[in-house]
């Protein structure tokens, strides 16, 4: 069996002045393997006196350092041209960190370190930065580092879509079959996979930030994350990989849920968010066992907005729940066959029964035509409850009724009284643009029995408050969100899901 590669972390320290540094670097300690100073930060009015305690910053470093001089060009914070840079290195060489980050422009011309004190070119990492997408001369570019003494290649690139990925996969093999180093990052949320999975294939290191504000480049996280929730230190080639399919999917605390049962249950697996433009190119490319070009232990995926209804066409089976609500929240990779599952509606029928009991003959008000409100009114139709689904776009509501046997009323200033179930499968109130508003308020919901909002970020919505001040039992969207991923959980692994360091992982995460 393959062992694992060795995981570092590096984490990078961008600060204006040298004591500003210093502090940064003692603060990395905790979570860093080795510490970049970037001398690019420094105010350019300092950059002379930095330089010069360059040595003390270095002997005294908690964990090996990495001197990096970067251009704006290539993502750095000042406009340094190739003979200003080379200049620069050539005068410091008789530093001695652990590695010195040299741009490609610069570690062409080797033959320019050979005079005075030699270069350690084992100690060299040689990078190239795109922040414009996957360049389609990667292979070449990757040969041309090859040609530099340097022991250790690096390439950054921005991710437009996830399957920009699979080039940075590619070069870690290849590098790997050439026996060179390498460090190979997809930048931005797209490329998140390769910040996580890349040691775990070869890659030389991974970066990870201080503080999320302190991010050095698009789509790096916290080497604090990378280490406490992704677990990157544990994952080898055979980890169970799982994960979120959506657009955007970086606000989604999914990945706290998962990662928490995986780690309680003593599994080894990791759960990542994939962000996803084009379905049909990540489902060929990167899922289907038949078709992909990546060789990984895809185990299972979660769908969300905009994905769960365009992705059924891409699965083998579907389970007849799920046709009959037309979305897939759930797919299930296993003997060469994707399967789709909606786990939405079954984690909403658990907890709505959990608190009512019997629903046969409940009448229930249904707030929202959308992906939710579809789960949602199949589940109480199942239970042969009364639905009436309310909405702002007739036409949407009424196609949802139809399809169930529902009726369909406009949302507006109607009255919840005498409803035994009122529930917001709406947006309103969701973390962030949405969070003020509610679809109704405490005069309109007064009367009715129990309130039941999906929306899980906050974990307390204004919905949620005027339902209780109008004497409702209310049901929060935290409730939800658990059983359907412990469902979810189940199906993948084979295994009952720790539901409480599941719901505590979530709590913890809405706290950040």
């Amino acid at each position: 069996m393959e062992t694992k590669s060795q995981t570092r972390i590096c984490v990078p320290v961008c600060e204006k002045d040298v004591g500003a540094i210093g502090q940064a670097m003692a603060s990395a300690a905790a979570d860093a393997d080795l510490i970049e100073i970037r001398l690019d930060c420094l105010d350019p009015l300092k950059v002379e006196e930095a330089v010069e305690k360059t040595g003390e910053l270095i002997a005294g470093s908690p964990r090996p350092t990495i001197l990096t001089y970067r251009p704006a060009e290539q993502g750095g914070h000042r406009d340094l041209d190739t003979k200003s840079r080379l200049n620069f290195w050539l005068f410091r060489r008789r530093t001695t960190p652990a590695f010195y980050d040299l741009e490609l422009d610069i570690a062409a011309h080797a033959a320019l370190f050979d005079h005075g004190k030699p270069l350690d070119w084992s100690r060299v990492i040689c990078s190239h930065h795109d922040f414009q997408g996957l360049p389609p001369n990667l292979s070449q570019i990757y040969e041309r580092m090859t040609q530099t003494p340097a022991r250790i290649l690096k390439i950054a690139v921005q991710a437009n879509d996830i399957t920009d990925c699979l080039g940075l996969f590619s070069l870690l093999d290849k590098a790997r079959a050439d026996g060179r180093e390498m460090i190979a990052i997809a930048m931005g949320m797209a490329g998140f996979a390769t910040r996580v999975l890349g040691p775990s294939r070869g890659a030389f290191l991974t970066y990870g930030s201080l503080q999320e504000e302190r991010a050095t480049a698009p789509g790096q996280v916290t080497a604090a994350e990378l280490r406490k929730l992704y677990r990157i230190e544990k994952i080898s080639r055979q980890t169970l990989i799982t994960g979120l399919v959506g657009l955007p999917v970086g606000h989604s605390i999914s990945p706290h849920v998962h990662n928490a049962g995986f780690e309680e249950s003593g599994i080894d697996g990791v759960y990542l968010p994939f962000e996803v433009k084009d379905l049909g190119s990540f489902m060929r490319r990167m899922v289907h066992p038949r078709t992909r070009e990546i060789d990984w232990n895809l185990r299972g995926l979660s769908v969300t907005a905009p994905h769960k209804n365009a992705v059924i066409s891409f699965l083998d089976w579907v389970d007849p729940a799920a046709q009959k609500i037309g979305a897939v929240n759930t797919i299930v990779i296993d003997a060469g066959q994707l399967s789709g599952y909606n786990t939405d509606a079954g984690g909403f029928d658990k907890t709505l029964t959990d608190h009512l009991g019997e629903l046969r003959g409940a009448r229930c008000a249904v707030i929202g035509a959308g992906g939710g409100a579809q789960a949602v009114v199949y589940s109480l139709r199942q239970k042969q409850a009364h639905v009436t689904v309310f909405a702002r776009d007739v036409g949407k509501g009424k196609l949802l009724a139809e399809r169930f046997g529902a009726t369909c009323k406009t949302i507006g200033s109607e009255r919840f009284a005498g409803f035994d179930v009122v529930v917001n499968a709406t947006p309103l109130g969701t973390s962030g643009t949405q969070e003020k508003r509610a679809p109704a308020m405490a005069e309109q919901l007064a009367g009715a029995r129990l309130a039941y909002d999906l929306v899980y970020n906050p974990r307390e919505t204004v919905f949620m408050r005027e339902a209780r001040a109008a004497g409702c039992d209310v049901i929060g969207g935290m409730e939800m969100l658990v059983a359907q991923a412990a469902e979810q959980f189940r199906l993948w692994t084979g295994v009952s899901a720790p539901e409480d360091a599941m719901r505590s992982a979530a709590i913890n995460a809405l706290k950040q």
